[in-house]
């Protein structure tokens, strides 16, 4: 997919890449692969570099915790990207990967903003029931 882009695209400080469903990181980290390459000129210094491309253009929405993390260990190389393994150091541990636990706005027996009917979700408690963060408020 990311073959199908411009590839001046990789070179342009001022582009931003969002992944409103994080997963693994990978597509994150391929992003920023390809920034880091061509961003060279424009930022000699490798951690420069690193520090402008994680801090001001690739973002992430994670789908559960679990996600979150493993996308930030992908990208970062560590679970939290406040500690002392993080290739970049951010004050927040989440880093630009942003995970928040939504929950559902019922009426009329449906969600406010997604829709779904709110029988598919009367189950039992222990099951996930994702409500993406970039739909609902």
């Amino acid at each position: 997919m990311l073959d199908l882009l411009p590839q001046e695209l990789w070179s342009n400080l001022n582009a931003t890449f969002l992944d409103p469903s994080c997963k693994s990181g990978v597509f994150l980290r391929e992003i920023a692969k390809r920034l880091i390459k061509g961003l060279e000129t424009e930022y000699p210094d490798l951690q420069e570099r690193l520090d402008h491309i994680y801090k001001h253009q690739v973002y992430g929405i994670a789908i559960t915790e679990l996600t979150s993390l493993l996308s930030r260990r992908s990208l970062y190389c560590s679970k939290y990207p406040n500690s002392k393994y993080s290739v970049v150091r951010f004050d927040e541990p989440q880093g630009r990967i942003d995970y928040r636990q939504m929950e559902r706005t019922w009426e009329a027996g449906r969600c406010k903003y997604c829709g779904v009917p709110k029988a598919v979700y009367d189950r039992y408690e222990g099951l996930e029931s994702y409500a993406y963060e970039f739909i609902h408020p």
